[in-house]
């Protein structure tokens, strides 16, 4: 009786826990339990599909995979920011409730990205058929061929899915994340079942493996779009009656901050595979990448509870809700714990790992590279709950400045680290933890001066 009269409690407690409170905070919890289940299975398909395209390939044809679709990811240059200002600009309009204004937000997005990715992707693809693959990522030049297909996918695949994304920048401001989550959750399921179907019925094919990888996730968002305009988001229909110049120069004039911020991230990290490619190659980058997501995913449960604290940080901030704010920094710093604890076990662990996921001498895997993996995503967990809030406020001109310097520092470092003390891809790493700095001293500062201190001066605001 008394275990009957527990689970009662319980259950009435966990019904209170996402029911009651502010709105805001509500919202919040049923997307991150959302979240946590589809990021799960998302987490799960991702772990699955390492040794399966390896396996279909085999180690050096995946790090040319790695590193081809991480160089052709750096396209997202020309997204100059509008959809991460759109997610600050839709969701302040809606928390004012001006529907038209939000309208000419999403129409105005969606037609000059689709004019700058349509034109990029016509200009790669003439540009495609001049450039040296082997040459560049250091592989056989008998592959040539198969490569410079593989790029055109690739390319094709991130121009298009950068246009239909932006469904789920508008369900990210409307704090609605686990459906975007879904989405690209669904789109990973579908690669992988076709991956998996390939493994059965073709020998290993790279452009195969490209077209399988894409395909699936452009389509899922395409409907998505389609779906989503007809129901839930009629009234926000994209329209050419409602795109305004003027309000393009609006949302770039926060979102070209995000773009150079954006910029500075893709230089440093997108170019990670490419430096170890170059410098050690392709192997070393499939080694890389297999520690890289093993702590990934330590990162991306974090990451599934902190997605809605930038809308809900900028629709408190234009509410003038700042308590709110501060109460939830100081949850997320202690929901950050655990984390950081489990990261510990994950590391101890890591070879055993390893081994039962990839099966023993497929890859070798330092215990270095283990080590500052786990440094590096610890330090991005603890940096990424003040880059919410930053970026929530709109308050970017700070680490504008900071991106461009430690993007220097970043190529500086893993330059003399691998030229002048031979430390293999171990340099790369290192320089990617002391180039994070931004995020991890100069963020909380800022955040400091603007909550706590409440500083006067205009420069941490802008």
């Amino acid at each position: 009786m008394l275990i009957k009269r527990q689970m009662v409690t319980l259950w009435e407690y966990l019904i209170n826990f996402f029911t009651k409170g502010h709105q805001r905070s509500v919202q919040a919890k049923k997307n991150i339990i959302g979240s946590f289940l589809i990021k799960g299975c998302s987490i799960l398909i991702s772990l699955i599909l390492v040794p399966l395209t390896i396996n279909y390939i085999n180690p050096a044809q995946y790090g040319i995979w790695l590193a081809l679709s991480s160089m052709i990811a750096w396209i997202s240059f020309f997204d100059i920011g509008f959809t991460h200002g759109l997610r600050n600009k839709f969701a302040a309009a809606k928390a004012k409730g001006d529907i038209k204004l939000a309208n000419i937000y999403i129409s105005t997005t969606y037609f000059y990205v689709g004019l700058i990715f349509l034109s990029l992707w016509i200009l790669l693809l003439c540009v495609n058929q001049f450039i040296s693959w082997h040459t560049l990522l250091n592989i056989p030049a008998d592959m040539e061929g198969e490569v410079s297909r593989l790029a055109i996918v690739v390319v094709s695949y991130f121009c298009f899915q950068f246009i239909f994304r932006i469904i789920i920048t508008i369900l990210i401001a409307d704090q609605k994340p686990a459906i975007g989550s879904l989405l690209d959750m669904m789109g990973q399921f579908f690669s992988l079942l076709i991956i998996y179907t390939l493994t059965k019925l073709s020998k290993g094919s790279l452009l195969e493996l490209g077209l399988a990888s894409c395909i699936a996730p452009a389509v899922i968002l395409a409907v998505a779009n389609f779906i989503f305009f007809k129901t839930k988001y009629k009234q926000f229909k994209p329209s050419i009656k409602f795109v305004k110049k003027e309000y393009a120069k609006d949302i770039m004039s926060l979102g070209v901050k995000f773009f150079i911020l954006q910029i500075a991230s893709i230089i440093q990290f997108e170019s990670i595979l490419f430096l170890i490619a170059h410098y050690f190659g392709t192997v070393q980058v499939t080694a890389y990448n297999i520690a890289y997501k093993y702590f990934f995913t330590l990162q991306m449960g974090f990451m599934i509870l902190l997605t809605p604290l930038w809308s809900g940080v900028t629709d408190a901030y234009n509410s003038g809700d700042r308590e709110w704010i501060k109460n939830a920094v100081k949850k997320y710093l202690l929901i950050l714990v655990p984390f950081i604890l489990l990261g510990i076990i994950m590391l101890a662990i890591a070879a055993r790992v390893y081994d039962l996921w990839l099966g023993k001498n497929v890859v070798h895997i330092g215990d270095n590279i283990s080590l500052l993996c786990f440094i590096f995503f610890t330090t991005g967990m603890f940096a990424s709950i003040f880059i919410s809030v930053i970026n929530g406020i709109g308050a970017l001109k700070i680490m504008l400045w900071v991106s461009v310097i430690t993007t220097i520092i970043f190529f500086t470092f893993a330059s003399l680290f691998i030229r002048k003390y031979n430390l293999g891809i171990e340099a790369i790493l290192i320089a990617s933890i002391l180039a994070n700095v931004g995020g991890y001293i100069i963020a909380p500062i800022q955040y400091y001066q603007i909550f706590i201190k409440k500083s006067k001066s205009a420069i941490w605001y802008k």
